[in-house]
């Protein structure tokens, strides 16, 4: 979803650098994968065809923090109270 954000902190020698991909667009995600001693980070539009991607060697990511957008629960939505089933109001 549009928002959706993937940090990756990465060594670089004597220090650390800081790389984000985020979901620039309505519809579009961002997947991660660690194949081969490889992090790939993409970003992926809703027919899965990929946008961008991020290569990493997975020795040297120290981080990688997903960060979703905050997303409405389908209970709020409907006005659904949160009470148990079987809890009697009256009571």
């Amino acid at each position: 979803m549009k928002g959706d954000r993937v940090e990756i902190v990465v060594d670089a020698g004597d220090t650390t650098r800081t790389y984000e991909v985020v979901a620039s667009r309505a519809g579009r995600r961002v997947e991660t994968a660690v194949r081969r001693g490889v992090v790939e980070v993409s970003e992926v539009t809703r027919s899965g065809s990929v946008v961008r991607t991020a290569r990493f060697m997975a020795t040297r990511v120290l981080a990688l923090v997903e960060q979703p957008v905050p997303r409405e629960d389908s209970s709020e939505q409907s006005g659904h109270t949160g009470r148990p089933l079987r809890e009697d109001p009256e009571t």
